[in-house]
């Protein structure tokens, strides 16, 4: 064993539990002690600016710079009394992290000191450069100006004694360069259309709030054996590595005992998730060896999605406190589950109706049975475009496995649904309503009978699926930003609702019923969206040359399908909603191909690296040992037993150079592609290149390296393997 390895695996090996500081108070007392909640904000500020903030924040409303000056004085001396120095404007730039920039609290006096001061402006608005971050060409290095904004309805938080602001991030001339605009701007859309659809059951609703809880998934390495591996310290995967002989074939991890040293570092996220008031809720095993899951209870999209973000810096630091390290890759190991981050989207109104919960009325299914109609015809029309707000380079790796939804997009509903739908679908004029009063409010439908949560089985092959009260996006990645899911998902769902609203009007006009109107465009939306309903096996090749013949995107290649974004539907549905203009689309579409050749770029610079410069000479020392060895079996046996003695080794020294000879030949196979590909201008053109030709050599270096693993002598292979790294001691 290399001592490298050997050192990294008897560190691991000889790890404990690391101790963790238990707060002495339950969790309801420290719970969000670190956040600028409206608790905070009633003990710090007056109560008139109080009551105007959190005015602003529940109508959705700007405020004043005199207002944002009150409150920043008061958020400064919470701040201050946390021991708190500096402050940033946090927020989702294009690299899909986060990004901060600290200032301290502090102004000259005018008398050759300081004086700690942080006014209404500072608070509101700053200026990061715009240049610098991936922008898709809509700023220069030399327009480098940006501007980030405070968003009131994401409250503000420390950490690390900084007081982080959470903000949107524009360009001078007014274009998203972040994910959080675009968001804020779809849930706006999906609030204004939702809500219109949602009166016509409840005159009193006022608002329609999108909510997520999104599953994280995760691995835990050893940080001694992720040192030893420079293909996880620089990709987040491993690039190469025979599968262990055990791994997850048993079935014995998922929900098993927590090893110690796991339960420490999960105990620790929480306490430091429950003070930044990120509502962690669920931990348990997942099905691969060294997976693992955090789960949040639900909240506003906005914020949910601001603590998902957290969460993962947050991770990473608690981690190295208990020597790990956190995989967000979404596959990080071959031959076994990658990693999802399963996104649980649901809409409801400022009443406490959960619009995709079935009720015990027929009126309250009618309402039921509408919202659902909405986002299955919404899915439909935009399966292209749902699927490449989820695909990236990262993804690739996981969708399609037996492990993860296929790169098809359809709707799972459960049996009772799908009989509701088939049933409205085949049901005549006559059938479909018995009215009782004026206006029908009391009115019975036959189609709609009681529905009960949860009472079908779930599906988990399918990318998008009703499960009992919301719909769940599988098919999200791991180290993915759930915004991307949610601005496309949301968009489409407001798109989808404007038209249903304005349908019924216009019966309404043409003196139709307004529960009959709804109940037509109800089955309208169900005949158009059928072909994306889909209640069987995902993974199924007949299911993928079905989805084809029923007309849903079945594209793999990750740079083309994110051509979705700019066909003309979705450009024109981003428009009407006004959540991106189509400049701010095509940039995006250029950053996206960017990203993904870059991802590749590197991948493929580690692994010609490793494969020349560690793989085969270590291959070429052994295979030198082998053939003196043979050498000396001959000299001192007569031929004949001599033969037969080095007869496996001859075999296993021919095995070898065939190996190593085609590694040679695909890393420089590789290496030209990569610089054919480099040379194109077009960066959509140049992802479509890696994608082809970069990403297939890869693929066939890695198979021989694989197999070099099996052969050369465990003491001297120069990197950890799976064996080692996947079973936490």
């Amino acid at each position: 064993m290399s001592l490298l390895r050997f050192k990294a695996v008897k560190e691991a090996s000889d790890r404990k539990a690391a101790p963790v500081e238990i707060p002495a108070e339950r969790p309801e007392r420290y719970y969000a002690e670190k956040v600028f909640n409206r608790e905070k904000m009633f003990e710090y500020l007056p109560k008139k600016t109080y009551d105007q903030l959190t005015y602003a924040i529940d109508n959705k409303q700007p405020i004043s710079r005199e207002l944002a000056d009150s409150v920043a004085d008061g958020m400064k001396r919470w701040a201050i009394d946390n021991g708190v120095r500096h402050y940033t404007h946090w927020f989702h730039p294009l690299t899909g992290g986060t990004a901060e920039k600290h200032d301290a609290f502090i102004e000259h006096d005018g008398k050759g000191g300081v004086v700690e001061e942080f006014s209404g402006k500072l608070l509101v608005q700053q200026e990061p450069d715009a240049s610098s971050f991936p922008n898709g060409g809509i700023r220069n290095t030399f327009e480098a100006r940006g501007y980030s904004a405070w968003d009131i309805s994401s409250p503000v938080f420390i950490v690390n004694e900084t007081l982080c602001i959470p903000t949107i991030f524009i360009s001078y001339t007014g274009e998203s360069l972040d994910f959080k605009t675009p968001l804020l701007r779809a849930l706006n859309a999906v609030d204004e259309a939702a809500t219109e659809v949602a009166r016509f059951f409840d005159k009193e609703v006022r608002h329609v709030h999108s909510y997520l809880g999104w599953e994280q998934e995760y691995f835990l390495v050893d940080e001694a054996l992720y040192a030893a591996r420079p293909d996880l310290v620089m990709t987040g995967r491993t690039l190469m590595g025979h599968e262990s002989a055990k791994n997850q074939q048993l079935e014995d991890h998922y929900f098993g005992a927590i090893p110690s040293r796991v339960a420490a570092f999960m105990l620790d996220l929480e306490i430091e998730c429950h003070r930044l008031g990120i509502p962690a809720h669920t931990r348990h095993n997942e099905v691969a060896p060294n997976q693992f899951e955090l789960a949040p209870i639900f909240e506003e999209t906005n914020l949910a999605n601001d603590h998902n973000l957290l969460l993962m810096s947050l991770m990473a630091e608690v981690a190295k406190r208990h020597n790990f390290r956190v995989l967000l890759h979404e596959k990080p190991f071959a031959g076994i589950n990658g990693s999802g981050k399963h996104n649980n989207w649901s809409l409801g109104t400022d009443t406490g109706t959960l619009l995709f919960s079935p009720g015990k009325t027929p009126r309250e299914n009618l309402r039921f049975m509408t919202f659902v109609a909405i986002v299955m015809a919404a899915v439909h029309r935009h399966n292209a475009l749902l699927k490449a707000s989820i695909s990236s380079a990262t993804n690739a790796h996981r969708l399609g496995a037996n492990e993860a939804p296929p790169a098809i997009i359809s709707i799972f509903t459960g049996k009772q649904i799908a009989d509701i739908i088939t049933r409205l679908e085949n049901s005549t004029e006559d059938e479909l309503i018995t009215l009782g009063g004026k206006e029908g409010i009391d009115m019975g439908v036959a189609q709609i009978p009681e529905i009960m949560l949860d009472n079908t089985d779930r599906n988990r092959t399918s990318p998008f699926a009703f499960t009992g009260n919301r719909f769940e996006f599988r098919a999200v990645g791991s180290s993915a930003n759930c915004a991307s899911a949610m601005i496309a998902l949301n968009a489409a769902v407001a798109e989808q609702l404007r038209e249903f609203k304005k349908n019924v009007d216009a019966r309404v006009e043409r003196e139709e019923s307004l529960y009959h109107a709804i109940l037509e465009e109800v089955k309208k939306l169900i005949t158009k969206s059928k072909a994306i309903h889909f209640d069987g096996n995902g993974y199924s090749d007949d299911w993928k040359a079905e989805a084809e013949r029923r007309g849903l995107d079945c594209e793999t290649s990750v740079p083309k399908i994110f051509d979705a974004y700019l066909r003309p539907e979705s450009v024109k549905m981003f428009g009407e909603t006004g959540v991106f203009s189509e400049l701010e689309l095509k940039a995006r579409n250029e950053v996206k191909w960017e990203t993904y050749t870059k991802k590749i770029q590197i991948e493929a610079r580690v692994l010609g690296d490793l494969a020349i410069n560690h793989i085969v000479p270590v291959a070429t020392r052994y295979q030198s040992i082998l053939v003196d060895n043979m050498v000396k079996l001959k000299t001192l046996f007569p031929v004949a037993k001599g033969n037969a003695l080095t007869a496996a080794d001859l075999s296993t020294i021919e095995r070898m150079s065939e190996h190593m000879a085609v590694i040679k030949e695909e890393t420089e196979r590789m290496i030209n592609a990569r610089k054919k590909a480099n040379a194109i201008e077009s960066e959509r053109e140049k992802a479509i290149a890696y994608h082809d030709n970069v990403v297939p050599a890869m693929e066939r270096i890695r198979y021989h390296i694989d197999k070099l693993e099996l052969m050369v002598d465990n003491e001297m292979w120069p990197l950890p393997k799976y064996r080692e790294m996947l079973f936490i001691r």
